[in-house]
């Protein structure tokens, strides 16, 4: 096979573009690196795959449908940096012959210590004291200590696993979902396989991390969110659209829940006006859990790696294969 064209098209803002993973991209094929916004435009995209076959998607807001696909027929090969492939027509992908590849595990142990974090920052109340002091005030209200109390996690995945984990190590009592039902596992993890009604009735902390998939878009509603204590705080650094918008604005602003401690939105980035900036019992992140120079750095070596590997005829961290 002669050397292939790769095109970067979504690298804003600018991760890839001089990287250690750049440099190795280079040494596989012509490498087109698009480092200005504009990716999520669909014409756009095409623009900037055009006769690429292999493309390296950085940025979910670039959303490669099957207009995408069709539009870019050299195109036989994307690899994912991250996991998410929410951004992605799979079944268009597989029927048109392209291999899709993401880079599993990597960000495990950043976004787990992420998820943590902000379960102490919310409970702790530590944004507004650090505001309130600064304005001269001397807080001395009650807070929440992690120690005794219940950690419901959704999704026992590699984060979901480190979750566990950690929420071991802080002296909780775990509850967790098996998205594939795997109680033997969960057990094994030192947690107690739960149903999601017992997580949501029982646990003062909950933790989202499951993979955005159609079965699980909207998998907390707000019939579910009527069942949490009223106490509880729920996190969520999975994706936005896990938890129904309007039933999460509901419950946060009524005191149907206590708290939230999110890193992932619905709309990224979040709008001037957005409801959820003016309440102060929610800690905010820009979906950047994941981002240490670590991740970053084995993130996209991994993305090149696969690249690399399906150029050898031995693709790895394979989501589709072409549909014979």
């Amino acid at each position: 096979m002669a050397a292939p064209l790769i095109a970067v098209p979504d690298d804003f803002p600018s991760v890839f573009e001089g990287s250690a993973a750049h440099e190795k991209c280079k040494t596989l094929g012509e490498t087109r690196v698009v480092t200005a916004r504009g990716a999520d435009e669909e014409a756009e995209l095409i623009k900037r795959i055009g006769r690429a076959n292999v493309a390296i998607n950085i940025r979910a807001h670039a959303h490669f449908t099957d207009a995408v696909f069709a539009a870019c027929p050299a195109l036989k090969m994307v690899s994912i940096w991250g996991t998410g492939v929410d951004n992605f027509d799979l079944t268009a992908a597989g029927r048109r012959g392209l291999t899709i590849c993401n880079t599993p595990g990597i960000n495990a142990f950043a976004v787990a210590e992420h998820v943590i974090a902000l379960m102490l920052a919310v409970g702790r109340r530590i944004p507004r004291l650090d505001r309130e002091m600064r304005e001269g005030k001397w807080p001395r209200e009650q807070l929440v200590q992690c120690l005794g109390k219940t950690l419901g996690v959704f999704g026992t995945g590699k984060i979901g696993t480190r979750v566990i984990e950690l929420g071991r190590a802080l002296g909780m009592t775990v509850l967790a979902f098996s998205a594939r039902g795997d109680a033997a596992r969960v057990g094994s993890l030192g947690a107690k396989a739960a149903s999601k009604e017992e997580i949501l009735r029982e646990a003062d902390f909950i933790s989202l991390n499951l993979r955005l998939a159609p079965e699980t878009r909207g998998f907390l509603s707000r019939r579910d969110l009527a069942l949490v204590k009223k106490s509880a705080i729920l996190v969520n650094a999975g994706r936005g659209a896990l938890v129904e918008r309007e039933a999460l604005i509901d419950a946060l602003s009524t005191g149907k829940l206590a708290a939230a401690g999110l890193d992932v939105f619905h709309e990224e980035p979040l709008k001037a006006d957005d409801p959820l900036l003016a309440m102060p019992n929610v800690v905010l992140s820009p979906h950047n859990a994941g981002q240490t120079p670590e991740v970053v750095r084995d993130g996209l070596l991994a993305a090149v790696r696969n690249v690399e590997n399906y150029l050898a005829g031995r693709p790895t961290d394979v989501v589709v294969a072409p549909v014979r």
